[in-house]
């Protein structure tokens, strides 16, 4: 089989190198899974330039969603020949290949419906904002919600589950394109923050009131603009710092706001609480199939494009998913 590799640290074009290997054969509590579609993610960069947290000695495959066939189980698997399943490969195995032996609780089946590309599309993003709005926010209806970033793998999911959930969501993006598309998924309200002040778009849209969630995978700059913004009894929740610098925030403003400063690490809830994370995808496939969401995918790329993908990714242009065919 083919994968992408990573021989050597540095950017993509010069990280990544195709390598030929047997097919892996599934042990005890292993599926083996034909991959017909991966994402990318932001993270696969970092990985490839040996600054990502976990660095696995080389050569290692990166990928982190696929959506495939599973084509052989391990002895006693709850799993049979033929489902169609996300699965959520790990290091140093990734999922840049044509075919991954992943762990059974690393699997989880998808709806009919659901497309291969799709479904590699939705693992991260959908499960992130699942877990931060519903469970950490605990979002309730007819509440206002602030997604940053909202053209964006995790910003677009932010903004079909908190509509799913029943809020209003105002969403900020960088681009009247990029403006265009949150307001196609379902965004209410949506900001060019190049062009626009968003604490006082939100504090008109509100009557003063205030956005009761803020969905922010940005920080920096945004987020000391989010606390302008925040009402009363409001959670701010922290996703990550895409804006490259990480925040502080003054403790006596919290107190005098009454608000919440909630951090949002769904890989070590996913850890720490697997049987609630399958309760959870089962509830996303529910909203799949009621049509309330549905993951953006940017662009689809061959195998062989995989180099320029990243290279794309890291410019920050592109918006939704990057999706990979084997």
């Amino acid at each position: 089989m083919k994968s992408w590799a990573v021989t050597k640290l540095g950017d993509p074009d010069d990280a990544l190198e195709i390598l030929e290997s047997p097919t892996p054969v599934p042990q005890h509590g292993e599926v083996l899974v034909r991959i017909k579609a991966f994402s990318l993610n932001f993270f696969d960069i970092l990985q490839c330039q040996g600054k990502y947290q976990e660095k696995p000695e080389l050569p290692f495959t990166p990928g982190a969603e696929v959506g495939g066939i599973i084509e052989g189980v391990g002895k006693g698997s709850s799993f049979k020949p033929g489902q169609r399943v996300i699965a959520t490969p790990l290091l140093p195995n990734g999922g840049f290949s044509e075919w991954v032996v992943v762990k059974e609780d690393d699997v989880f089946p998808i709806a009919d419906e659901l497309t291969y590309e799709e479904a590699a599309a939705m693992y991260i993003t959908y499960h992130t904002a699942y877990y931060a709005l519903k469970t950490k926010a605990l979002l309730k209806e007819g509440e206002t919600v602030l997604v940053h970033a909202g053209s964006g793998g995790v910003g677009s999911a932010a903004i079909q589950i908190g509509k799913a959930l029943g809020a209003k969501v105002i969403a900020t993006a960088g681009s009247q394109e990029k403006v265009d598309i949150c307001r196609e998924i379902g965004a209410d309200i949506a900001i060019n923050y190049r062009h626009e002040d968003f604490v006082q778009v939100v504090k008109e849209e509100t009557k003063g009131r205030c956005a009761d969630v803020i969905f922010d995978p940005v920080g920096g700059d945004v987020f000391h603009q989010s606390r302008k913004c925040i009402a009363f009894d409001g959670r701010l929740l922290l996703i990550g710092f895409a804006g490259g610098a990480i925040p502080e925030a003054p403790a006596n403003h919290i107190l005098i706001k009454n608000y919440s400063l909630v951090g949002v690490h769904f890989g070590y809830f996913r850890k720490l609480y697997p049987e609630k994370v399958k309760e959870a995808h089962h509830e996303l496939m529910g909203l799949y199939r009621e049509g309330k969401i549905r993951p953006l995918i940017y662009h689809q790329y061959e195998f062989s494009e995989v180099p320029k993908a990243l290279h794309q990714l890291g410019s920050r242009d592109t918006w939704g998913k990057l999706i990979v065919h084997p």
